[in-house]
């Protein structure tokens, strides 16, 4: 049985392929592009020289334009808060007399339940609270 070299080429993207899902390092996927580059080119009817070649070319290629913009892009996008990260310095309402024992505020469209930091402090209705901590599912203000 004799394989055209093509195959081979494609055999190799799909084997490069499989350690960019399985690590998601984006290398191998562009090591996988110049397979398929490669196998182009044996399609075409190009020797083995030239397949090599091309591979080698478009693999250094891709690594050396797409990895700096890709660095670029992730390290000058600062992290978004999520969760509960994402309520921590946020103001709030509140609807219930909020003390060291408890209370109700108004955070993000949504009725909490909180208490205030300092044992000292109460906020009737209707103040303007700061969530300094989410501790359980009970918003810790001042």
């Amino acid at each position: 049985m004799d394989i055209d070299a093509w195959v081979w080429w494609l055999i190799g993207a799909v084997g490069l392929g499989i350690p960019l899902v399985l690590t998601a390092m984006p290398e191998f996927g562009m090591f996988a592009v110049g397979a398929v580059a490669a196998a182009v080119v044996a399609a075409l009817g190009g020797g083995i020289v030239a397949q090599v070649l091309v591979f080698v070319v478009v693999s250094v290629a891709l690594i050396a334009v797409v990895r700096p913009i890709a660095a670029r892009h992730r390290a000058g996008r600062p992290g978004e808060a999520t969760g509960i990260d994402a309520l921590k310095g946020r103001q709030a309402v509140v609807l219930e007399r909020v003390d060291a024992n408890g209370g109700r505020i108004k955070l993000a469209g949504e009725v909490w339940s909180a208490r205030a930091l300092d044992a000292d402090q109460s906020f009737e209705p209707g103040f303007q609270v700061d969530v300094v901590d989410i501790d359980g599912a009970t918003a810790v203000v001042m």
